[in-house]
């Protein structure tokens, strides 16, 4: 039996003179004959091998923008290689939240697809050249391999890879930092950009549980619905109207979808965009998985009032203006040229098609005000008011700032919620403690005068606007009778 010195010894001999014909076939071979042998011994090896490989570069073009197939690789083994590979690389890929656990250069770990087993490699080509570069981090060549037997081609070819872009993309969604972007002045029409860390969820948002849950299924509908909306022939995109009074929680209602979604947020400030020409350019550049704010779209600039008449305009003038449009006197006029139509081709023309899973969201505190071209359905497909604290939204802000689920003063707070009407802002205003000393009892205490003194305060509001429609009436009357009493005399 050979002893094992020997078996090394022989292994050592073997691979010498590999090395060594090797050595003689990259030298003194010609260049074509090399490629014509390589050729021919890859096909022979092919014959005994059963195994394919397929690999994927990093730069896959001349451009030196990262292969987006890379990185989905790259995050769907990110979850493999922390469970599975001895040797672990934690790098920072951009928008990511956390960082990210990946293969070490030349390592390995193996996957399983529908019983199948497959290995993946993440390999590095040292540079060739041993000049100076400006980009030495493009000339290391990296690559993922992957290796699998020949018999599973085609389920390789057709599902696996597939599959694996798909979850590379879902993991690197669940870790991005979500963003909240704005347009800037100036010239062009770009966007900048802040980490969006906004704690609001549908949990602590305050209003009625049954009109949450079906607002949080009509959303979770629609991040699913890609199919369908190309079954039915419809952008993918959803709009919504959130109207009602100033401290109803509009704002939080946005930072609460875009938590619930995972979207990003892009605040569009119509008074900053210069044209409507400039307005497409920003939503081409709007990303997917995004939500498109408009705030406030009855005072962003003038878009309601441009296709009413001539006459309906002079008497809409002589009416009281809203206190918005009063605090506004005095300023410079917007320079914006974004025309309505320019506006309602932003939200469902051609152009709105560009990019998928996109919801589009307006606030105002006077729906009555917008035009109803703007606000159909179609174009804000679901209308959502928010209106003064319900006795159930009052319970979701106990629980939040006292954790209270009940108080012998609770049933004082609905009878009294019932009787007045008071916005969520004012009643966690009043429920947040204002020192250390203040406890729940206090807390709810406040909040039981305040909506006392807040009922008072609309009683005797009520009382002045009565007695004033009353003079008002006298008033009338009084000048249609001497009006009446001229006319007899002149007779």
């Amino acid at each position: 039996m050979m002893m094992k010195g020997e078996m090394f010894a022989q292994l050592g001999s073997l691979i010498a003179s590999v090395m060594f014909f090797y050595t003689i076939f990259q030298r003194y071979l010609p260049y074509d004959l090399q490629g014509y042998v390589e050729k021919y011994s890859h096909r022979l090896l092919g014959l005994v091998y059963p195994y394919i490989q397929i690999t994927f570069d990093e730069y896959a073009d001349d451009f030196r923008k990262r292969s987006e197939v890379y990185t989905s690789i790259q995050s769907y083994l990110s979850t493999k290689s922390s469970t599975k590979a001895k040797r672990l690389k934690a790098h920072d890929v951009k928008g990511s939240s956390s960082l990210v656990l990946g293969m070490a250069d030349n390592e390995e770990v193996s996957d399983e697809y529908q019983g199948i087993k497959l290995w993946w490699a993440s390999m590095k080509e040292p540079p060739k050249k041993s000049s100076m570069s400006f980009f030495p981090e493009y000339d290391e060549k990296r690559h993922f391999r992957l290796t699998f037997h020949r018999r599973h081609r085609d389920v390789i070819l057709g599902h696996y890879l597939d599959h694996v872009r798909k979850q590379g993309k879902e993991i690197a969604v669940r870790n991005r930092q979500r963003k909240l972007y704005i347009n800037n002045t100036g010239k062009g029409a770009k966007w900048s950009h802040v980490v969006f860390e906004h704690p609001a969820t549908f949990e602590t948002l305050a209003m009625d549980p049954k009109k949450k849950e079906a607002i949080v299924n009509d959303l979770v509908k629609f991040s699913v619905g890609k199919e369908y909306y190309a079954k039915i022939g419809k952008a993918w995109k959803r709009g919504y109207l959130l109207f009602g009074p100033p401290g109803t929680g509009k704002s939080t209602m946005i930072a609460a979808m875009s938590n619930l979604m995972n979207y990003d947020v892009y605040d569009l400030e119509l008074t900053a965009v210069k044209d409507n020409t400039d307005l497409r350019k920003l939503l081409i550049d709007i990303t997917g998985k995004s939500i498109i704010v408009i705030e406030d779209i009855d005072c962003s600039l003038d878009l309601t009032g441009q296709r009413m008449k001539k006459k309906e305009k002079e008497e809409e003038d002589k009416e009281e203006k809203d206190p918005i449009r009063r605090m506004s006197e005095g300023e410079e006029p917007t320079t914006s040229k974004v025309t309505l139509s320019g506006l309602l081709n932003f939200i469902d023309g051609i152009w709105s098609a560009c990019g998928g899973e996109r919801l589009i969201v307006f606030t105002t505190n006077y729906v009555d005000k917008l035009d109803p071209a703007l606000i159909r359905r179609g174009r804000m497909d679901k209308h959502i008011e928010l209106s003064y604290c319900c006795y159930e939204a009052f319970k979701v802000l106990a629980r939040n700032y006292l954790d209270l689920e009940s108080h012998k003063l609770f049933g004082s707070v609905e009878r009294l919620l019932g009787e007045t009407n008071m916005t969520p802002a004012d009643v966690a205003e009043n429920l947040m403690p204002k020192s250390v000393f203040e406890d729940a009892g206090s807390c709810l205490k406040n909040l039981v005068e305040a909506l006392e003194a807040a009922k008072e305060e609309a009683r005797i509001k009520a009382e002045e606007e009565a007695k004033l429609k009353e003079e008002k009436e006298k008033d009338k009357t009084a000048n249609e009778e001497s009006i009446k009493s001229g006319n007899d005399k002149v007779n």
